[in-house]
């Protein structure tokens, strides 16, 4: 017999708005304490306190415009949020501080989520849908230099970029960026050259969301429909279709690979988290809790495999924390 699904650990209430992107910091130095950082409909970034279980700060940058992408810049006083005004903003919360110190306005209508990969001590590449609607931009941070704009072939048709995905072999090689389209595909891209290396249709809805395992060479991405896509990178650097695995009910917001790469987590548009092995896609439980879509799911970064965590933000307003497989 299985086990039936588990209670969330703890919930987290106080959004007061649909929960649109979420991020773990809790791979610091002790006596540090664990924070989750959630980006909400009204425009409000909050910083939880994973010990008490309530909001440290509230950050106010978006004039109350939906954020949907948060992320920490080597360590949790140096934050990433993006929202719907069409503006990046980083932000500096060292020694209680909470001020916007920069800011990219983006000039982009679309909800893609920027991408952050760090190529260097005190240095980024954030890569972001551009104001073309089929382009995508790639900036280096703190400097705002433009590294290059990737655009599609002439009649390509691939439509608006949906999600993006920066990542790189290892320290000394070239970054590399997937990104799902509206078109369904997912794109390989290389910064360089600033051309297209591969492309694989994947689904025949706009792709929602993807997560990368760059040491398997394999991906994953979800849509509006019922199917979730396994794709693999072969050594010619083509993308090619591994397998499909079927769902219950249509639409995948968010897909997210555990940093172990043993389990991963997607939220669905039915209020459910599902959680699957990775190695083989194989159905572990159905966490069911939300009454509302499950617009995001992120897995804490503890140094302690057994602390660790996996948050789902919800349209209900309502954070759930789940501590699950942390024994695998």
């Amino acid at each position: 017999m299985a086990l039936p699904p588990p209670d969330p650990q703890f919930v987290l209430r106080g959004t007061s708005a649909a929960v649109h992107t979420l991020h773990f910091s809790c791979g610091g130095q002790e006596p540090d304490v664990p924070v989750l950082f959630s980006g909400s409909e009204n425009g409000f970034v909050h910083v939880w306190n994973l010990k008490t279980h309530r909001v440290d700060t509230a950050l106010d940058g978006h004039g109350r415009k939906s954020v949907y992408c948060v992320e920490t810049m080597g360590g949790k006083n140096r934050l990433l949020s993006q929202g719907r005004d069409q503006r990046i903003c980083l932000w500096d919360l060292a020694e209680g501080r909470a001020s916007v110190t920069d800011s990219v306005f983006t000039e982009n209508v679309g909800f893609c989520r920027c991408s952050l990969l760090k190529v260097a001590q005190g240095r980024w590449l954030m890569a972001m849908a551009a104001k073309a609607l089929d382009e995508v931009q790639v900036l280096e941070l703190p400097s705002k230099t433009s590294v290059c704009t990737l655009k599609p072939e002439v009649g390509a048709k691939l439509g608006m970029p949906m999600c993006l995905k920066l990542w790189q072999l290892n320290c000394g090689s070239q970054p590399l960026l997937l990104a799902g389209y509206e078109d369904g595909s997912v794109v390989l891209w290389n910064l360089s050259m600033g051309k297209a290396l591969s492309q694989l249709v994947c689904h025949q809805e706009p792709v929602m969301s993807l997560d990368f395992d760059s040491e398997k060479a394999k991906g994953i991405s979800g849509s509006s429909e019922k199917v979730l896509s396994i794709w693999s990178l072969n050594e010619q650097q083509n993308l090619q279709v591994y397998k499909t695995h079927k769902l219950v009910n249509a639409g995948i917001s968010d897909i997210t690979i555990r940093p172990d790469k043993k389990i991963l987590a997607t939220a669905g548009w039915d209020h459910r988290i599902r959680i699957f092995g990775w190695k083989k896609l194989k159905p572990l439980a159905v966490l069911d809790y939300h009454t509302a879509t499950v617009h995001c799911v992120s897995f804490s970064d503890h140094k302690n495999l057994s602390e660790r965590l996996l948050a789902a933000g919800s349209k209900d307003h309502r954070i759930s924390i789940w501590s699950i497989y942390t024994q695998t």
